[in-house]
């Protein structure tokens, strides 16, 4: 037994050692206990960047398939119960990143969120009329263990972008849509929107969850020709009951995914872009594929409509998940996106008339809207927030800033879905690139309007209100 012992003993030496020989440089640079790949445990602490600095037992082992784990104990604890755990990726050469067994959250990523937070708070005047929205948009989570793509990282994304709700800095939290990339079966998209809703809900900031082109699962339907994998009003009973039950929260109705919250003079308006009828033709598969087709439709606009009569006094930001018009000021949505732009539009201009749609829309995205602006008093648009395009961009139209937030979602430089924006950071998984996130903070009294963004964003853009 003794001996069965010691040649294990040297077995576990010589592959970890085969191990180590592989990693590259600057895998070495990312993580200096990438090193440790010879099964036993370790005393580790600050000197190699453990978390907090803290002293810990690091213990290296294999699992019944042969994979090779480390996990974190904190030297304090009894039971080295592991705090942090990784194994290692035969495809990328090296250990994934440590999570946080409890939040989910990697402590790499905290710590550098930490720091992003720190950089902004002297930037952000507090007090009235100073308020902060954290945003993040398309984090097209996929059942799938990508490490240059899509998948399982979308969920990781909202678990660490929730963390910025413990930082004592915002006042609100949105995600703009296209939380599933919609390519998964309808029972396992079911599943991740459950999860996604739990990992982002929060009972210590008011938040919006819009929905996204991507979130009513067509993308599955189109690849294999099949009945819709979501019955109607799918991501709608998941999603929102929690939000409409917030107690900040105002609306008119729970049925199209429109709400507004005040903070101080700022008021701030959900719209869904995803407005689409469910409607089925006699194979059971969908008439319109929402993953194409973007518009608002009459009912949701009398709601608008209504926000925005009783809006004397504030300053109004919109948020959706698409654009309504692009940067040429054309219609964005397939239906009644340059619409939506002209009624915001006449809301500043404090105008009274009737909403109509162009000549050749089918009859379920008519406008038939009666709108009356002509007594409100001191209160303006200043600016529209949406994502989908997965890039970011800003234009000013009739006064109104529109501001596109790039992905959360991981697009690796190699895939044909990758736009050019991405492309140009070449996103890596475990790296400040994998992700995207913002803050937003909207300040009336220096008529300023601040984004910071961390990971593949840019740091800092200012807008002038």
């Amino acid at each position: 037994m003794k001996i069965f012992r010691q040649t294990r003993g040297i077995v576990d030496k010589v592959i970890g050692a085969k191990k180590r020989s592989t990693l590259h440089p600057e895998i070495k640079l990312i993580d200096s206990l990438q090193k440790y790949t010879t099964i036993g445990e370790y005393h580790v602490d600050g000197l190699e960047h453990t978390p907090g600095g803290k002293k810990y037992v690091l213990t290296v082992y294999k699992d019944e398939n042969g994979i090779l784990h480390q996990a974190l104990s904190p030297e304090s604890t009894q039971n080295l119960a592991p705090e942090y755990v990784r194994s290692f990726n035969e495809e990328l050469g090296r250990f994934r990143a440590f999570k946080n067994k409890k939040t989910g959250r990697r402590w790499r990523v905290e710590e550098y969120l930490d720091n992003f937070v720190e950089s902004i708070r002297p930037r952000i005047r507090e007090g009235e009329n100073s308020v902060n929205i954290s945003v993040i948009t398309d984090t097209h989570f996929k059942d799938r263990n990508s490490t240059d793509f899509y998948g399982w990282n979308g969920l990781t994304h909202v678990h660490e972008f929730s963390y910025l709700d413990d930082k004592n800095l915002l006042n609100m939290k949105v995600h703009l849509g296209d939380w599933i990339d919609g390519s998964d079966a309808g029972l396992v998209s079911e599943s991740e929107l459950y999860k996604l809703r739990d990992a982002f809900k929060s009972d210590k900031v008011p938040y919006v969850m819009i929905k996204g082109n991507h979130d009513e699962n067509d993308k599955f339907d189109e690849h294999h020709d099949l009945r819709a994998s979501f019955p109607e009003n799918e991501f709608e009973n998941i999603m929102w009951p929690s939000m409409y039950k917030q107690a900040r929260i105002h609306y008119i109705s729970r049925q199209h995914g429109v709400c507004y919250y005040d903070f101080d003079d700022v008021r701030v308006i959900s719209v869904n872009t995803s407005d689409i009828p469910y409607e089925l033709d006699s194979k059971g598969q969908k008439k319109y594929d929402e993953k194409i087709t973007l518009a608002v439709r009459e009912d949701q606009i009398e709601e608008i409509i209504e926000i925005l009569s009783k809006s004397s006094g504030k300053k109004i930001v919109l948020m959706s998940h698409a654009n309504p018009i692009n940067r040429k000021g054309s219609n964005a949505l397939k239906y009644n996106g340059r619409s939506l732009h002209e009624l915001l539009v006449a809301f500043n201009q404090r105008e009274k008339g009737r909403m109509h749609s162009s000549k050749g829309v089918p009859p379920e995205f008519r406008l038939s809207n009666d709108f009356d602006f002509t007594n409100i008093k001191d209160g303006r648009i200043i600016a529209y927030f949406c994502g989908h395009r997965h890039r970011e961009d800003q234009y000013r139209i009739n006064g109104i800033q529109y501001i596109l937030f790039n992905c959360s979602a991981l697009m690796g430089a190699n895939h044909s879905l990758t736009t050019k924006y991405n492309k140009n950071w070449h996103r890596k998984i475990d790296t400040k690139t994998e992700y995207a996130g913002y803050v937003v903070n909207i300040d009336l009294k220096k008529h300023r309007l601040q984004v910071f963004g961390y990971g593949a964003a840019s740091k800092r853009k200012v807008f002038f209100i």
